[in-house]
């Protein structure tokens, strides 16, 4: 019932604005002279079309916003647009309350990718990958499935980054940066023709070094510095001598060292927000390489037909330490090197009619992963496994003993053997290369029946090889105790000795090579009705997929499969554009029903005996309201609405130890509702301003059952954003702060430490810029 009425609220957004949106406008609200808001072209759907036109609900940032509002990188995108969230720190995001990992632990595949210049990023590189802002000309944030058009990995939706292309006339800019942390920049980007009018070429550089703000009172070090590097060349061809040919070939190499993916800081400190420390006596560092190349053709074929492609390669390189016990002892610690390289290549073939426009295409690519891993680890004694074995002895060997004696006399012996080993120190190595195939055909189009109806229709048939090994190495790093100590009870003692050598030995074993093959046909069908050049709506039916695979449970040394799991999804929308305001008006609400969910269950061995099995179901319903206006040449101002509401139908585990119950419970980081606002203003005499605000309500960090997920909570929070200074034709001076108002949350607190991971403070910085 309640699913029903907060879809009804949602669908009654809509309506709202589409009431509005037909209703006449009294004449004396238009001002005599009509401002147009800027043009903002979609490209992400494989055909450029304008946002009005586009029925998929998309958030754009263009490189006006990105300059305007200081917006440094992917994740202050992130910040001000509807329905999207920060997951764990800044290593993932949401969006409509779907991670772009997963949302119930399980599946290595992820559920939204990130594009830049054509080329799939990495769930990764997420952290520390290409993601910078500097010389974009455009991020395009795709919500709801996208797996007609983007295939793998989009069930949750797109992102589409792209970088500002070479221009046939000659341009410059510069731009030095100091703010709070140290954190000092020096950035520039330009080019121009080579061959006047057939090939001209644009480079970009950043160099960027930080302090961060947390510090390391055991190693004397900061523990979040920040050393960046960027350097991306590009190409324009437009050779005369082939007419309607365009190409654009595009390199970059990225390099960036910092803290570790998550770097925590103490929560049991004076003032902990204001004076943040860690006591980590073990290096926690990430250090990843990422290289791109990219190569985008586009031939013209007479006036209806283009026929397109792309091809892609990258590589990220990762090398990541860190401190597992999180202490100034040596107790736990490890790291990962990781090498990914990815190859792709599309072609497409546009057609654009008086009635009918579409495209088909065809996509190839390869996803080479080669993981290692070293730790020592201290796992949690498993006191029930060694419990039930311990009876099963008992009752076995001892003649006419009864079951609660056996039982207690397991329990009275498991607690003076855990008193001596509370944990189990491992010496553990891991090396699981897997290689991903995918194959597949898609198209996509629309077919005006009417001049104010058209029907919208896709597929994609998608085909995937994945291929997954693991080779384990485990070895006891601790002392056993002594059976001597223990009296009476020494032969239990070597017998528990023998059990938790044995259960080290089985994390050891390799595991072998397994393939995995899958199909998906991915349907999409709907329609779109204009009732103005300026006022359409449309509905939307298409399936999401994730592709099943194998997982590695690392207790039992095993490759276990899973299946893939599916959505469906329905969506309505509304497009307006009022030209006598310079006002656009735009709205999505949608249902999406999810079934087979991969979700990750613990067997019973101990703390890292998981598997993957497709045991959930879930659904999620929200809206997304957008508006922007330019005033006037002088002023502009926007503001988005989002709400999202997820709940698990099923997710009812009962296997081994495991046993939870997590249906009605919510997703992680799927806050209930997100807005922004902001505006900006150019006085005459070459002053500006910005201020921009975001909010996002508190959000569950866990996937728990519903009466434990209160007390895993992201705060809410209010982010104010400001930029202000001077401006003439060649260059400008400014100051700017993120977090004026030093709003104080936390995005994630752990449980079994006295750590967390802080929401970043109030930043204060200048920016001096110069372009010609």
């Amino acid at each position: 019932m309640k699913s029903r009425l907060m879809m009804a609220s949602a669908v009654g957004v809509w309506a709202v604005l589409a009431g509005s949106a037909l209703a006449e406008a009294p004449a004396a609200a238009a001002p005599e002279a009509p401002t147009e808001v800027d043009q903002v072209v979609v490209t992400g759907e494989k055909a450029s079309r304008s946002i009005q036109d586009t029925v998929t609900s998309v958030a754009v940032t263009t490189a006006r916003t990105i300059e305007r509002e200081q917006i440094r990188d992917f994740y202050d995108v992130v910040a001000r647009t509807a329905n999207m969230s920060e997951t764990y720190g800044k290593s993932g995001f949401t969006i409509r309350g779907i991670a772009n990992n997963n949302v119930s632990g399980g599946g290595s595949a992820g559920l939204a990718t990130v594009y830049v210049d054509g080329a799939a990023i990495p769930e990764r590189a997420m952290y520390g990958g290409p993601l910078d802002m500097w010389d974009v000309g455009q991020v395009e944030i795709f919500r709801g499935p996208q797996s007609t058009l983007q295939g793998r990995n989009a069930l949750a939706g797109a992102v589409i980054v792209r970088t500002t292309d070479p221009t046939p006339d000659w341009s410059f800019k510069v731009r030095g940066m100091a703010a709070s942390g140290d954190d000092r920049s020096i950035a520039l980007a330009g080019g121009g023709p080579i061959v006047a009018d057939q090939l001209a070429f644009r480079v970009a550089f950043e160099d960027r070094k930080s302090d961060g703000f947390i510090y390391n009172t055991t190693r004397k070090v900061d523990d979040d510095a920040l050393d960046t590097r960027m350097i991306r060349g590009k190409l324009l061809l437009t050779p005369m001598a082939a007419e309607g040919f365009k190409a654009i070939a595009t390199m970059s190499h990225n390099e960036r060292k910092s803290g570790y993916l998550y770097t925590y800081s103490r929560t049991d400190t004076p003032d902990y927000y204001d004076h943040r420390v860690t006591t980590t006596n073990s290096p926690n560092t990430s250090d990843i390489t990422t290289d791109i190349a990219t190569l985008e053709l586009e031939q013209k074929l007479g006036q209806r037909f283009t026929l397109s492609g792309v091809a892609s390669w990258s590589q990220v390189d990762l090398i990541q330490r860190y401190d597992g016990d999180l202490g100034p002892q040596t107790l736990s610690y490890g790291g990962q090197n990781e090498r990914i390289e990815t190859a792709s290549q599309e072609v497409r073939l546009n057609y654009e009619g008086e009635r009918l426009k579409g495209l088909v295409g065809l996509f190839h690519a390869t996803r080479d992963a080669d993981r290692k891993s070293a730790s020592l680890t201290n796992v949690e004694f498993p006191r029930a496994t060694l419990v039930s074995v311990l009876t099963s002895t008992l009752m076995g060997s001892v003649p006419g003993i009864t079951l609660p004696q056996a039982q207690g006399q397991a329990n009275a012996f498991a607690n003076a053997y855990i008193a001596a080993l509370p944990v189990i120190p491992v010496d553990y190595t891991s090396d699981a290369p897997e290689l991903v195939e995918t194959t597949a055909l898609f198209a996509d189009g629309s077919f005006e029946v009417t001049p104010g109806l058209s029907l919208l229709a896709g597929f994609r048939y998608d085909r995937e090889k994945n291929t997954q090994s693991s080779v384990q190495t485990a070895r006891f790093a601790g002392v056993y105790p002594t059976p001597a100590a223990f009296g009476a009870l020494a032969p239990y003692v070597v017998l528990v000795n023998q059990f938790v050598g044995s259960m080290v030995a089985q994390a050891g074993a390799p595991s072998p090579e397994t393939t995995r093959q899958f199909e998906a046909f991915l349907p999409k069908l709907g329609a779109r009705y204009a009732f103005t050049d300026d006022i359409s709506t449309s509905f939307v039916v298409q399936r999401g997929y994730r592709s099943g695979g194998t997982a590695i449970n690392t207790a039992r040394a095993t490759v276990v499969p899973y299946d893939p799991e599916y959505t469906w999804n329905y969506e309505l929308s509304l497009r307006t554009y009022w030209p006598q305001w310079g006002l656009t008006a735009n709205a999505n609400a949608y249902y999406v029903d999810w079934t087979d969910q991969q979700v990750s269950l613990n067997l019973g061995l101990n703390q890292y005996d998981y598997q993957v099995e497709n045991a959930g179901s879930s659904h999620l319903y929200g809206f997304e309201v957008e508006l922007a206006q330019r005033l006037s040449a002088n002023a502009g101002w926007y503001a988005s609405l989002g709400h999202t509401k997820t709940e698990f139908d099923e997710f009812n585990v009962q296997f081994g130890t495991d046993s939870r119950n997590l249906s009605g419970s919510e997703f992680p980081y799927a806050p209930h509702w997100t807005f922004s606002l902001g505006g900006d203003y150019r006085w005459n005499n070459g002053l500006v301003a910005n201020l921009n605000a975001n909010y996002r309500s508190k959000a569950f960090t866990e996937a728990g059952a519903a009466q434990d997920q209160d007390d895993r909570i992201a705060d809410a929070r209010t982010l104010v954003n400001g930029r202000f200074g001077y401006e003439s034709e060649r260059w400008g001076a400014y100051v700017f702060g993120k977090n004026l108002l030093n709003e104080k949350y936390s995005q994630y607190s752990r449980p079994d430490f006295a750590v967390a991971l802080l929401g970043e403070p109030r930043v204060l910085g200048v920016s001096l810029e110069a372009r010609w």
